[in-house]
């Protein structure tokens, strides 16, 4: 269980709480480059509880802003993108992508009075199909992450993002959960498990229900390992690395390789993205193909304006499998063909983390009344993971503490990986293993 206080520390995350300011230290993704055209359609987003508006500039530089005018609070998602800056359509005031006030139209000493006006703007980014954002002290910007995904060219690598309606820790929680997988994920046709593109759930023959788990703590923040009987002499191992505050990779024994981002929307939301590369080579397009298809990670999904709990816009992508169509589950396939009866790894997940129960916030899945919650040595790393990032807020808010992972980005150079072998522990298994658990990224490469 989670006390009130705790639990409030580790899910509220709008400006000036513990965690959002932690978050904060740290660069997340924002949007993906995709969804921003050249003069093309600004979009709406909401980050750390933040209301922005993200366009592509005639020569093809991003700026992300707040979603109001300074002058009289109107929304900018409607403006003008043309001519290098965004124009609000109330009264003609233009900012660049650096926030940098160009005309104030409705003002006859305009250009007497522009060098003063100034639209809140951020950092970004742009890197292997995303826009990255940094929303801390401009004065303390954190050095980019040395994940491997990140830095490998754009045509190695898929990444897709949707909107789930939970609070971020509950979507967080559910990665670094490996024994849900032999339950939630399970499908009667040993055949199709691990079927997904860069997702490996177990090989074909192999399901210990109950795997034991050891755990190890790091400065980007743990690695812990499952460890299943294959058979009478060798075992299953999966290693997975949760990187704070949002970062995770999932098992696998070769490319490509997968994992997810949790960013919070606000309190009550967040947006997941999901990434599978291949450091090796291009994602092919029967690859790209067997992703959008949504038996893995992303679900099947529509694009478009998505309205939040408070009313507020945002642009994003929205799963067809959602609560009010019961995530379209089918009872004659749960009672045949998969343990859930839900099609998508996503939906699976979201089904359950979507309804839990709440003790805090607007209803089911908001936010989860930890309190009454009974975990046993399966939640080892969820446990952990809660010790362990409520004690960097407190720290950071308290102590003034920066996370190393913050300062150093190589510390996220790392890869999970899984094994059938007869080794036993997990420390041999990381000796053994060592140069398969770190990617590929060098300082020339973090610094482009």
């Amino acid at each position: 269980m989670l006390s009130a206080e705790d639990n409030e520390v580790l899910c509220r995350i709008g400006a000036g709480t513990p965690m959002g300011e932690l978050f904060r230290q740290f660069w997340m993704p924002a949007i993906l480059s995709s969804e921003l055209e050249a003069d093309g359609s600004p979009r709406r987003l909401r980050l750390l509880g933040e209301d922005l508006v993200a366009f592509r500039d005639s020569g093809g530089k991003v700026g992300i802003l707040d979603a109001y005018c300074p002058h009289k609070m109107a929304p900018m998602f409607y403006g003008r993108n043309e001519k290098c800056g965004l124009t609000c359509i109330y009264h003609g005031w233009k900012f660049d992508v650096a926030g940098d006030c160009l005309e104030l139209g409705n003002e006859p000493g305009g250009e007497d009075h522009k060098h003063k006006v100034k639209i809140r703007s951020y950092p970004v980014r742009e890197i292997s199909n995303l826009v990255w954002i940094f929303m801390g002290d401009e004065n303390q910007i954190a050095e980019f992450p040395h994940l491997e995904w990140a830095h490998v060219d754009a045509k190695q690598s898929h990444v897709t993002r949707w909107l789930q309606r939970t609070n971020w820790a509950q979507g967080f929680e559910g990665e670094i959960d490996s024994s849900h997988i032999s339950f939630l994920h399970r499908t009667m046709n040993q055949s199709l498990r691990g079927a997904a593109v860069g997702t490996s759930l177990a090989p074909a023959g192999i399901w210990d229900d109950a795997p034991e788990l050891t755990l190890r703590e790091t400065d980007y923040g743990f690695v812990y390992g499952a460890r299943r009987r294959a058979d009478e002499n060798t075992y299953y191992w999966r290693m997975t690395q949760c990187m704070f505050p949002i970062f995770n990779q999932i098992a696998n024994d070769v490319f490509p390789r997968s994992g997810r981002c949790w960013v919070p929307v606000d309190d009550y939301n967040v947006m997941a993205f999901s990434y599978v590369y291949n450091a090796d080579g291009p994602i092919t397009e029967k690859e790209a193909e067997t992703l959008e298809a949504g038996a893995g990670f992303p679900p099947l999904r529509d694009y478009g304006p998505t309205e939040l709990d408070d009313g507020y816009v945002i642009d994003t992508f929205i799963s067809k499998n959602v609560r009010g169509n019961d995530y379209l589950i089918d009872r004659d396939v749960q009672s045949e063909g998969s343990y859930s009866g839900i099609y998508g790894l996503t939906n699976q997940d979201r089904a359950l983390q979507e309804n839990m129960k709440s003790g805090f916030g607007l209803g089911p899945g908001k936010i989860v009344d930890r309190s009454s919650e009974y975990l046993m040595t399966a939640d080892v790393p969820v446990i952990t993971f809660r010790k362990m990032i409520i004690k960097m807020a407190k720290d950071l808010a308290e102590k003034g503490i920066r996370p190393a992972a913050s300062m150093d980005g190589s510390l996220y150079n790392v890869r999970a990986i899984s094994a059938i072998t007869d080794i036993e522990t997990f420390d041999e298994l990381l000796e053994v293993y060592g140069d398969e658990c770190r990617g590929i990224v060098t300082p020339a490469m973090a610094a482009e």
